[in-house]
């Protein structure tokens, strides 16, 4: 009777010792699981080579990397057409762009200015021609634009562009490489909006644009609608009441086939983009371009803030 009491302790005691192997052995393989599943992307983010992209191209790449996705950063690729051939070619598999590029640059269709419609038709053509998919749109519009001082807008009443082209007589405009003779350009203002005969035209590089106005070597300058310095409460950017300008409102654009392989991505990309409209990123814009910060920092800062990663 002992020997047998003894061989059924020992044969309990035994089949402990295994269930809690095989225990420790199920949770391992399912923490290996979670760890397969989140980390089975590795997601190639790029972006085009001025400030603006590359803020937001970090922001992107930082918020895949919270989300337990692997990032290849592979940004300050360059201009429109480079940054969209590597997407088409898989050598990035997304970056950041603006819904009148893909229209004009990437499409080649004729302008339009209604925003939603200029998306449909990015996003369709873009899927058709590309197998690329444009993300929900951000409320940021970095459109072109005219600019001048307060000073000069409370003289002249001057707070859109209609009124410019009346004024143009009286006033003198620092122009920026191209702009006269494109289509977008001054050209294109002259048969949308009439008028536009300035008292003087001088070019002028991008970078010094805005002090020629705030110096008062001019009164009216080209700009973009979400510039950094357009901050300065000393400028002033006119409407473009009669809509010559399509919209540019900027969207994750990703291969498709990413999406395919994890549809959660898109949700992490659009989340940031909820947080962005021209003021924000004129704010962003303005600590890299005026306060000199690198725009890493910049990027982590503001989503940090947002609560869309930890410190």
């Amino acid at each position: 009777m002992k020997k047998r009491s003894l061989l059924i302790a020992f044969m309990t005691l035994l089949l402990v010792i295994l269930s809690a192997c095989g225990n420790n052995s199920t949770t391992e393989n399912s923490d290996a699981g979670n760890d397969d599943k989140k980390d089975k992307l590795t997601i190639k983010v790029g972006s085009k080579n001025f400030t603006e992209s590359l803020i937001l191209g970090e922001m992107y790449s930082l918020a895949l990397e919270n989300a337990g996705y692997k990032v290849e950063r592979k940004l300050n690729l360059g201009g429109t057409m480079v940054a969209h051939e590597s997407l088409k070619s898989g050598q990035i598999d997304m970056y950041p762009e603006y819904t009148g590029t893909g229209l004009l640059n990437i499409l080649e269709e004729e302008p339009k200015t209604d925003p939603q419609e200029v998306y449909d038709i990015v996003s369709k053509g873009y899927k058709e021609k590309f197998n690329l998919v444009w993300l929900e749109p951000t409320n940021a519009n970095d459109s072109q634009g005219l600019v001048t001082t307060r000073k000069v807008a409370e003289k002249y009443d001057l707070y859109t562009i209609s009124k410019l082209a009346e004024l143009a007589p009286e006033l003198r405009l620092a122009a920026v490489p191209e702009f006269e003779e494109r289509e977008d350009g001054l050209k294109g203002l002259k048969a949308h909006y009439g008028g536009m005969d300035f008292k003087s035209i001088e070019l002028y590089d991008y970078g010094i644009k805005y002090r020629v106005i705030l110096n008062d070597e001019a009164d009216v300058t080209v700009g973009f609608t979400t510039d950094g310095d357009l901050t300065n409460k000393d400028l002033v950017l006119l409407e473009d009441d009669k809509n010559f300008w399509p919209p540019y409102y900027v969207a994750p654009v990703i291969r498709n086939e990413i999406l395919e392989q994890d549809p959660a991505v898109a949700d992490v990309l659009n989340n940031v983009s909820k947080l962005l409209n021209d003021e924000v990123l004129q704010g962003l814009n303005a600590e890299v371009d005026i306060n000199k910060r690198e725009y890493a920092e910049v990027a982590k800062e503001f989503l940090v803030e947002q609560g869309i990663i930890k410190e």
